[in-house]
């Protein structure tokens, strides 16, 4: 068996300083295979590692692609048992990816995997991205165990038991190769931002699973290509989310799910707008206009369209309620707090 850990590079050259090491300290030298993919970096980043790692294999890319672009280049590159999709800017410890590999060699019908993701600066408290596995709400809105919205809880054990989920972060994901290509791989037109749950959803539309392995930690700095407040990031998760939800809702009730949703994103712009934050209004603006003029290729996409669809009320581990109104209007800051029969299929606390 080979596992391939690949690390997605852009102008990281700090964060690799700062975090290859670990990966390197910890690696299982007879099935691993350390991966840097260089998604065309502007910066000293090649020259350092072919200075520093000459043993760590290297992938230059001639653009930069993004996220989805990048690695979908790269995997199509790299021939492994396993991919383990790795942050540059996540630190890893002793036994990091052996739980989830293992968990996942003997499950043949588990496509991806991901480990309890918590902060490099608040060791005790979930991160942001991806926290202990992700689902969506009937709209569409991403959240974690261990996350709602913005909101990270502190790691006490609550969610330490493995299961399914909906999805599971890139910032940590391994892969079963197989899998990961019998269905397309990384959509690249996401660029950055929800690729990772397009794919996972498409894994659930082929018939595998996605699961969460807590026994497996790694520590997520977040941010380290694009930060909370940036207006790009703001539209790609806006645009990203109404093209996440186009290519898996069913044609049938595609349309209406998306006004509901675009409705939202309207209020969203009007909160930016009424509280001066013009950048952000702008952003949501340009997120429609974008979602609008890629609609047109992806209704070409007959690949995508013969995986099939799951009808929404059948899709397992979503989240049959509107989990904003659930947030902020009954206050509910965490995930074991949620009505956990809204879920459509019972999930553990």
């Amino acid at each position: 068996m080979e596992v391939a850990i690949v690390i997605l590079n852009w102008n990281g050259r700090n964060w690799l300083e700062k975090f290859l090491p670990s990966v390197i300290r910890h690696l299982n030298l007879k099935r691993d295979v350390l991966w840097v993919a260089d998604n065309a970096s502007t910066d000293d980043s090649i020259e350092w590692l072919k200075a520093n790692y000459p043993n760590v294999e290297l992938l230059e890319m001639k653009e930069n692609t993004g996220y989805s672009g990048g690695y979908h280049e790269a995997l199509n590159a790299i021939e492994a048992d396993y991919y383990v999709l790795l942050n540059s800017d996540i630190e890893v410890g002793p036994n990091w990816l052996d739980p989830m590999i293992d968990r996942m060699d003997s499950h043949a019908h588990i496509a991806a995997c991901q480990p309890k993701i918590l902060s490099y600066d608040k060791k005790d408290s979930f991160e942001y991205a991806g926290a202990c596995g992700g689902y969506i709400d009937r709209l569409g809105y991403p959240f974690c165990r261990g996350r709602i919205l913005n909101h990270c809880e502190k790691d006490e054990g609550q969610y330490d038991e493995a299961q399914p989920i909906f999805w599971a972060t890139g910032a940590c994901l391994v892969v079963r190769s197989s899998a990961y290509h019998s269905i397309g791989g990384l959509h690249a037109p996401f660029f950055a931002h929800m690729e990772e749950i397009d794919l996972c959803w498409r894994f659930q539309r082929a018939g595998f699973e996605v699961w969460v392995e807590p026994q497996s930690i790694v520590y997520h700095v977040g941010g380290g290509s694009l930060s909370q407040t940036s207006p790009f990031k703001t539209e790609l998760n806006f645009r990203n989310n109404l093209l996440l939800l186009y290519r898996n809702i069913h044609p049938n009730h595609r349309n209406s799910l998306l006004f509901k949703r675009m409705v939202w994103d309207g209020l969203a712009g009007a909160i930016y707008f009424i509280t001066g934050r013009w950048k952000l209004f702008m952003a949501v603006i340009k997120a429609h206009n974008g979602f609008r003029a890629m609609k047109a290729e992806e209704h070409k996409d007959s690949f995508n369209d013969s995986l099939g669809y799951i009808p929404q009320h059948k899709l397992k581990h979503l989240f049959n309620g509107h989990i904003l109104i659930h947030a902020i209007i009954r206050g509910k800051k965490t995930f074991a707090s949620l009505n956990q029969a809204l879920f459509q299929k019972a999930v553990n606390r």
